[in-house]
């Protein structure tokens, strides 16, 4: 089981289930979103989400049409986003509690990567979604 919560950690969760492969996302939503170089994520099937504590803080902005991404109410922390046509989450790994056990597999959107940011890792590198 993987655990995690938000800054102020009202808002806690715990995964029951195996985690996706993470992946940089360097597109200018997770950017602005973030205010970081890039955002990582690891997919969450919807089943093995459950919320011990909070829940009812965590509120959601649609970011784009279809994606919402939902945070604490309190402190601001991203915890997931959703596409309405995805049956999984899009998981924030920076509310992870510990190590999750999966490590970065690709750098996605790179053609919108900071320009004060290097990538210094061996891993694939996609400009857009990889294929």
């Amino acid at each position: 089981m993987i655990k995690g919560s938000c800054l102020c950690g009202q808002v806690r969760y715990e995964i029951n289930g195996e985690m996706g492969p993470i992946t940089h996302c360097h597109c200018p939503s997770c950017k602005k979103a973030h205010a970081t170089a890039f955002s990582s994520v690891s997919r969450v099937e919807l089943a093995d989400l459950t919320f011990t504590t909070g829940e009812s803080l965590v509120k959601f902005y649609e970011s784009s049409p279809g994606k919402k991404r939902h945070f604490c109410s309190n402190c601001g922390s991203q915890i997931y986003a959703k596409r309405e046509d995805q049956n999984y989450y899009i998981f924030r790994m920076g509310t992870i509690d510990g190590d999750p056990g999966i490590r970065p597999a690709q750098h996605i959107f790179t053609r919108y990567k900071a320009p004060w940011y290097n990538i210094h890792d061996d891993i694939p590198e996609f400009s857009e979604w990889p294929e």
